[in-house]
């Protein structure tokens, strides 16, 4: 190695050890420098309006999930529940009528009388003379 890439190598060093690290944080902060101090006074009040609005958004959207899950719980609910268990109670007269009448029976006219069973229609005598 000669003298004149040993004396390149140190000015190398020297020039490295003259670099100062910087964190990130650090140079961030210094290219605010760069930006007038109203732009930057305007974006942070930006900043902050949208991290109040964010969370009163989320402040209002919870209120209102519970609102309306409480108010279906108590409104909805028991009609549904009321629905389906006559639906089930239907469907077990039909079941019933079916095993009794056989399987014509559960879809007749719902007179529980087979169709080919039903009475005749009744007629009125005719009227007598006096």
């Amino acid at each position: 190695m000669s003298t004149e890439e040993s004396e390149r190598l140190a000015d190398e060093i020297e020039e490295d050890e003259e670099f100062i690290d910087e964190t990130l944080g650090e140079r961030l902060w210094a290219l605010t420098e760069m930006f007038p101090e109203g732009l930057r006074k305007g974006v942070n009040k930006l900043g902050k309006a949208t991290v109040n609005g964010i969370g009163a958004t989320y402040r209002f959207s919870r209120s209102a999930m519970w609102i309306f899950s409480s108010s279906f719980m108590i409104l909805v609910l028991p009609v549904v529940f009321e629905v389906e268990m006559t639906q089930m109670e239907q469907a077990q007269l039909q079941k019933e009528r079916q095993i009794i009448l056989g399987p014509n029976a559960a879809f007749s006219g719902g007179t529980g009388i087979p169709t080919g069973l039903a009475p005749a229609p009744l007629q009125t005598p005719p009227p007598q003379p006096r």
